[in-house]
């Protein structure tokens, strides 16, 4: 890991509060996992309102998003996230532009999702699950 900001501006609070003669207590916000979207097949999908799709995780180099097929990498996280998924839950696609909801579960891999609001996906797009905790 490089260093940022943490490792710049610790150090400052520290030597500032020490001067001051003050106790001055430290929060830090720590990031948690990121789950994308995979690689595409060919050109950007267009995701259309109502339209049932699959979406699982990749089980190749070759299963790509195409037309009725969202992917993501095997990470443990995200195969995580897909074991987590429940029926009724929507994902996030894209900082929430694009909105899927489960309504399937075909397996810990595999689910298949109505588009509630579409749009066009592209590679690599962030995916967001509010209401899922993820073991």
């Amino acid at each position: 890991r490089r260093g940022g900001d943490f490792e710049r501006v610790y150090p400052l609070i520290r030597k500032y509060a020490a001067e001051m003669g003050k106790k001055v207590e430290v929060l830090g916000d720590l990031q948690g996992p990121k789950f994308r979207v995979g690689e595409l097949a060919r050109d950007p999908v267009p995701l259309v309102d109502g339209e049932i799709l699959e979406f699982g995780i990749s089980t190749s180099e070759e299963d790509k998003i195409r037309p009725g097929r969202i992917t993501m990498k095997p990470t443990v996280e995200q195969n995580a996230l897909v074991k987590a998924a429940k029926v009724g839950i929507d994902l996030l696609i894209e900082d929430g532009l694009m909105k899927v909801n489960v309504v399937e579960k075909l397996s810990d891999t595999e689910l298949k999702v109505k588009v509630i609001r579409g749009g066009t996906l592209k590679a690599r797009k962030g995916v967001n699950v509010p209401d899922v905790e993820i073991d």
